[in-house]
């Protein structure tokens, strides 16, 4: 078998060093799905040179940079055959390229052939398309889709329409109707309208087999959304973090509380929204921290 990281390394060093008095620097490779490409070539751009090469100068350096981003584009659409939102790109594209995501990839371009998966593949990353990760100023962290047809749509608790409110998002609304002056029960389950004011309604594992919770666990999900949270907690600041049950506030471990808020309580559903989450006020509390950090607060009635 050929070791083709290595190759990849080797070739590319060979090539570099005999044109590198040449005024352009073209390479033509065929990316493979490790990335070890793109890694060997991010290395040279970053140290400005082969390890027994000349120094490169500033324009192929350039001309580096570009022909790595041009592989980077082509092994993400390869990896990812649906809209992610290009502000999520920057901050989390490097997570498209690696093994562990190609391999999840592929895990599920297989269950879907084998099963019905929920939700469908356009809508899996529809929270990047909602809301740009600059604007983004709330998070919620749920667990798996809904696993019933018709409900999951890409946004945690969420259900798209005309699907009724699921038991946990009934006593979402129920609290938010004792936490919030005048809040109207809408009468559907899609929190689209708080997606698009900044709350990112994000699952740990974002697909699920047909009547399966719990179905994709451990296959790369939570590798991928724990990057998701961790670029956010380094990104950006003065966020709200709702964690509610011990599944999402094991997984805000890697918040910075120094930077963002965090309100932690018993998960929604009804098996333990009577230990906490009924009167946690999170959603006023929200508001309350958006305001002193200069945000605007969140219209919960805009569904």
């Amino acid at each position: 078998f050929f070791n083709y990281k290595e190759l990849a390394s080797q070739f590319m060093k060979k090539c570099v060093n005999r044109i590198i008095s040449q005024i352009q620097i073209c390479f033509f490779f065929t990316c493979r799905f490790d990335g070890c490409f793109l890694w060997e070539m991010e290395s040279i751009t970053k140290e400005g040179l082969c390890s027994n090469g000349p120094q490169l100068s500033a324009e192929q350096l350039k001309q580096i940079e570009q022909n790595r981003q041009a592989a980077l584009d082509r092994l993400f659409a390869r990896n990812v055959p649906v809209p992610i939102g290009e502000t999520w790109r920057k901050h989390i594209g490097d997570e498209f390229t690696k093994p562990y995501f190609t391999k999840l990839m592929h895990f599920i371009a297989v269950e879907r052939k084998r099963f019905a998966i929920y939700p469908s593949a356009e809508q899996v990353f529809l929270w990047t398309n909602v809301c740009a990760f600059e604007d983004v100023k709330v998070v919620i962290l749920g667990q798996d889709p809904y696993p019933r047809k018709g409900q999951a749509h890409g946004l945690c608790f969420s259900v798209q329409r005309p699907a009724l409110p699921p038991p946990s998002l009934e006593n979402i609304f129920t609290e938010l109707a004792i936490d919030i002056e005048n809040f109207q029960h809408p009468g559907h389950g899609d929190l689209t309208g708080w997606a698009k004011q900044g709350v990112l309604l994000l699952n740990s594992v974002l697909t699920v087999r047909e009547r399966q919770p719990t179905s994709h666990h451990g296959q790369g999900w939570e590798l991928f959304t724990d990057a998701v949270v961790l670029a956010l907690s380094r990104s950006l600041r003065s966020l709200v973090f709702l964690l509610w049950g011990a599944y999402a506030q094991s997984k805000g471990a890697v918040i910075d509380r120094t930077r963002h808020h965090v309100l932690e309580t018993s998960h929604p559903s009804p098996y333990s929204a009577q230990l906490g989450f009924f009167g946690c006020r999170h959603f006023s509390k929200t508001n309350t921290f958006l305001k002193a950090s200069g945000k605007m607060p969140v219209d919960w009635n805009a569904l």
